[in-house]
């Protein structure tokens, strides 16, 4: 596999944008623990298989957080309409935004995470779902990590 190159089965839609200092294509673990030497599957939850979790390069920055902190990212595609690159880029530029919740800010700049590469050849992608309607109903690309640990939605409450 040359560098930067992506294997067509880890690629199931087209990615986040590049950042500075990326380096070439590989599967992440982060964690707080700077001693895991062995990685087990967990199930994900109730009834699902056993998994280990990794994470690409390209969507690495998603992970640079503290575990249960709720974020989200967003960045535009080929199919981003006009509108909705200006609704949520405005005109920043940016490529891709990363967003928590101020409450996690302190925990944020105190968290010391560790980076574990592993192996590409077991790993297969995991479908990802939905969680900002706007975002989910427009035509940017989004990813988003802990919701579950996100302040309730004031139309939930």
């Amino acid at each position: 596999m040359t560098a930067g190159a992506y294997p067509e089965h880890l690629l199931a839609r087209e990615p986040a944008p590049s950042y500075a200092g990326e380096g070439p294509f590989a599967l992440w673990h982060f964690s707080e623990d700077p001693s895991l030497d062995r990685f087990d599957p967990r199930p994900a939850g109730p009834g699902s298989p056993p998994l280990v979790w990794a994470v690409d390069t390209r969507h690495a920055p998603m992970f640079w957080f503290p575990r249960d902190c709720p974020r989200g990212c967003i960045w535009p595609v080929r199919t981003t309409t006009e509108a909705d690159r200006e609704y949520f880029f405005g005109p920043s530029g940016a490529r891709r935004i990363h967003v928590i919740e101020a409450a996690w800010l302190g925990r944020m700049l105190e968290c010391r995470l560790y980076a574990y590469r592993l192996p590409v050849e077991p790993f297969r992608p995991h479908d990802v779902w939905p969680f900002w309607r706007r975002v989910a109903s427009s035509t940017v690309e989004f990813s988003g990590s802990r919701l579950r640990n996100a302040t309730p939605h004031p139309e939930q409450i």
